[in-house]
């Protein structure tokens, strides 16, 4: 079954160098996985206070992210084994929606 795997995070972590990129500081405030077929699937809401999302997926699938979003063949593409760090609004009510791809 391919899978969507998200990990939620609260700040990042930064170094002395304003130049460095920053990754989201461990640890995790949540974790899920949304299962990737034919049609669009929706996480559960983001934690309150998410700042940032990391997604991970074994499979080649598209994303939406939204209070109540819909995944289509034409929204923002993934390749399998690929990662995305994304900021999202704290106390929306986030979800992502999932869907296959080709």
């Amino acid at each position: 079954m391919a899978t969507l795997y998200v990990t939620e995070y609260i700040d990042t972590a930064r170094s002395g160098d304003a130049t460095a990129p920053s990754f989201p500081a461990e640890a995790a405030i949540a974790e899920q996985t949304v299962a990737i077929g034919g049609a669009s699937v929706q996480s559960s809401a983001f934690q309150n206070n998410t700042r940032y999302v990391r997604l991970h997926t074994d499979a080649i699938c598209s994303v939406k992210f939204g209070t109540n979003p819909t995944a289509t063949a034409t929204t923002s593409r993934m390749a399998a084994g690929s990662e995305r760090v994304l900021g999202v609004p704290m106390g929306a009510g986030f979800k992502v929606a999932v869907i296959t791809n080709t």
